[in-house]
């Protein structure tokens, strides 16, 4: 048996530490880096290229070339090289080019004024049983800016289905002009027709300084100008057309206070710049204080970009990451964390870099001058220098970019929120939207379920184990200590029906009685016990020792009716709320919205209370049957050797009996706050499972245990909300184990205090 014993806790052990160490293994890529590995380089036919593309899959890239043609060049076996016209007028030319990855539409302004937007079309065709990825361009629209057949110099489009706009910014006899579009588009009998131009309006009356960027967000209501003297201007469409909404310098302290790119984030709503001196930043739109229309602001500074300001930029369409970079370096960033994912320097200048959708490759444009010698001359010394341009391929493995330890445990400042917060939100309702992933929330729902669950069960318990052990009858204690064992066997899933189907709305109406309850009923008790000590012992004796409760119950009912009473009193008198004018005077008694009006805090009717009557009725026959076992497990003699030196049996009980056995009251406790800490199921129901911090006892809250329980079905399997989850779980093994192995040590410490051999 000693040896089976061995082997059985040795077992145990191999099995936590095996626990322990999968759950470790499934959290350490969240906080690993990006890898980014060159592949090799594809050469680019001779020409002037203005923008460049990519694919989903990465495997067919696509150059436009200024006299007006898009070549498609594959960097793998499976995919087919083309060149398609771009269908320019003859002796037209391109003069500024856009492609959005997210829509697939290529946006080119002419020199004449002109915007020709088309749609790339990329398809998967099956060919001698192989996949082959295969290219194509559709011709949306071809409208101008203007009367005046001016050159292009910046050109935008976003079409956001009922609304359309573009805006761009023209050379007109040597002076910039900023013209916006709105376009419309009309649908008969569900098909689309012809797009046409609802309003041509020009932005520079309004503008101060040369123009070199133009932007227009996602939703297609807004234009971004920045100027050359380093300011940005915001203009919005409104009713009257369009009015600017802001104007600002984010580089203003800057020695060189010129922006040297601006582009928009996945979303439309930030945007990425760099300055002169490569300092780089992030500005978002966002509700100032005291104000209702949003405005753009700096949320976040990140690393200067090494060689100055960037050149190139291009956003991912799965994520808040962007590719930025000059002629010395390229960096792959994550705007919401502000990390650098992967940063290359560069031995040549690059003109362009591009992420494909699945965020697993990176093209450079690489135009470096190389030497060259062509075949009729063998000497070295006749080799000239010619540009040549190339493709270089690297592959990305970055599964995690939004992972750090300020994601779970920092304040983050995510897009449209006014200020830094925690915030957990695993899922959205859009293609743009940002995870966020901040694990504390769940902590402090955890400790604040745990405490308010423990205030209501620990005296209890605690109370009723000195009672059933020192004060009842031993005949009465055959049938209580059953009772009250046979609670735990209660389902969790039962309790936390309960809760939230009849206790949650039952109470929600009844605070001021169940107020008044907590402050009379121990009120009572002890009035009760203090006048029952200074009863004539005769008359005490005529009732018999252990019987006094038939004398409390009905005293006890009827402070409890007494409490039902006086709680709406006490709601009338106190907790009134002015309605309707406030010159009239008029109030209501109403708690549910007297405490938000007091306090400033939320009333919900799934709250922390109800939380701690239904997992305090959970934890209680645990901390009752340990408690209860390690009282009575008090040897005798002490009892009777305190009553004979003239020691009542309350001051035998709290002076002898629990001290001697707070070791076992202690270990007691320390198991009920194990089982409050993991419990699921009832809060997931009576809690409202809302992941919020504070602790107001009207609110609710979520715990680490049930947004394991709720959101793991759902998590992709090695997503970054899989793998959060399990750093969840990794936290509350964390927490437990500090917990358990405290206990013990205080344990041990009130054992050797206490003991009595």
């Amino acid at each position: 048996m000693t040896w089976f014993i061995k082997v059985g806790g040795a077992l145990v052990i191999i099995a936590v530490c095996t626990i322990f160490i999968f759950i470790l293994m499934q959290i350490l890529p969240l906080f690993r880096g990006a890898s980014v590995r060159a592949t090799g380089t594809v050469p680019v036919p001779a020409g002037d290229y203005l923008a460049l593309g990519i694919d989903e899959w990465g495997q067919l890239p696509f150059l436009v070339e200024r006299s007006g043609k898009a070549v498609f060049i594959p960097v793998d076996e499976g995919a087919a090289a083309a060149t398609h016209d771009l269908k320019l007028e003859a002796g037209r030319s391109i003069a500024a080019a856009h492609y959005d990855a997210l829509s697939h539409q290529l946006m080119l302004g002419l020199d004449d004024g002109r915007l020709l937007v088309s749609e790339i079309l990329y398809s998967s065709a099956d060919r001698d049983g192989r996949q082959v990825i295969e290219s194509g361009i559709k011709q949306v629209f071809d409208l101008r800016f203007g009367e005046l057949a001016a050159p292009i110099v910046d050109v935008a489009f976003r079409d956001a289905g009922s609304a359309k706009l573009a805006a761009a910014i023209l050379d007109v006899d040597g002076a910039r002009s900023v013209r916006a579009l709105t376009l419309v588009q009309p649908v008969v009998l569900g098909r689309k027709g012809t797009v046409k131009v609802g309003a041509d309006l020009d932005l520079t009356p309004e503008l101060a300084g040369t123009p070199v960027r133009v932007l227009v967000n996602a939703s297609a209501d807004s234009v971004v100008v920045a100027t050359t003297e380093g300011e940005i201007f915001c203009f919005a469409v409104g009713e009257d057309g369009f009015a600017l909404r802001q104007r600002f310098a984010p580089f203003a302290d800057a020695p060189t206070p010129t922006i040297a790119s601006i582009d928009f984030l996945l979303g439309g709503v930030s945007l990425v710049l760099t300055g002169a001196d490569g300092r780089n930043e992030i500005w978002s739109l966002h509700h100032p204080a005291g104000e209702h229309e949003r405005r753009f602001g700096r949320v976040a500074t990140l690393d200067p970009l090494p060689g100055g300001g960037a050149t190139w930029y291009d956003a991912s369409v799965r994520n808040k990451a962007f590719l930025f970079g000059n002629d010395h370096s390229a960096s792959l960033r994550f705007a919401t964390t502000g990390h650098r994912r992967w940063e290359h320097k560069l031995d040549g200048p690059v003109a362009a870099g591009v992420i494909n959708g699945k965020y697993d490759r990176l093209v450079l444009l690489d135009q470096a001058t190389v030497e060259k010698t062509s075949p009729e001359k063998a000497s070295p010394d006749q080799a000239s220098p010619v540009k040549a341009s190339q493709l270089r391929v690297f592959a990305l493995s970055d599964p995690h970019p939004e992972s750090s330890f300020a994601t779970f445990f920092g304040k983050i400042w995510y897009e449209g929120a006014s200020k830094p917060e925690y915030t957990w939100q695993s899922s959205g309702g859009s293609d743009d939207f940002e995870p966020k992933l901040s694990l504390v929330p769940l902590v402090v729902g955890t400790l604040k379920g745990t405490f308010f669950a423990l205030l209501f069960a620990v005296p209890i318990a605690l109370l009723a184990a000195v009672y059933t052990s020192e004060f009842m009858r031993p005949r009465f204690k055959l049938y209580v200590k059953p009772v009250m064992e046979l609670m735990a066997s209660l389902p969790s899933v039962v309790l936390g029906f309960i809760a939230a189907l009849w206790l949650a709305p039952l109470i929600e109406t009844r605070v001021p009685t169940i107020i008044c309850a907590v402050a009379l009923v121990p009120l009572v008790a002890m009035g009760f016990g203090w006048t029952w000590a200074r009863l004539p012992v005769r008359m005490r004796a005529w009732l018999g020792q252990g019987y006094e409760f038939l004398v409390f119950v009905p005293i006890l009912l009827a402070s409890v009716w007494l409490a039902a009473l006086l709680g709406p009193l006490l709601e009338s008198a106190i907790c009134r709320v002015p309605i309707g004018d406030p010159q009239a005077g008029q109030t209501i008694a109403d708690f549910r919205l007297w405490w938000p009006y007091i306090t400033g805090s939320p009333f919900e009717q799934r709250n922390a209370l109800i939380v701690g009557f239904v997992m305090g009725f959970a934890v209680i026959p645990i901390i009752y049957t340990i408690s209860e076992d390690s009282l009575s497990g008090v040897p005798k003699a002490l009892r009777s050797g305190s009553l004979a030196l003239g020691a009542s049996r309350w001051q035998t009980a709290f002076q002898v009996v629990v001290p001697t056995a707070s070791a076992g009251i202690f270990s007691a406790v320390m198991i009920g706050l194990g089982r409050a800490v993991g419990e699921t199921m009832i809060m997931v129901m009576a809690t409202g499972n809302t992941p919020i911090m504070d602790m107001n006892i009207f609110s609710g809250m979520r715990t680490l245990s049930a947004n394991i329980a709720v959101e793991l079905p759902e998590a992709p399997a090695h997503s970054t909300l899989f793998r959060a989850l399990f750093l969840g779980a990794f936290l509350l093994f964390l927490m437990t184990f500090a917990v358990n192995t405290i206990a013990e040590l205080l344990r041990q410490w009130l054992r050797e205090k206490y003991k009595t051999v």
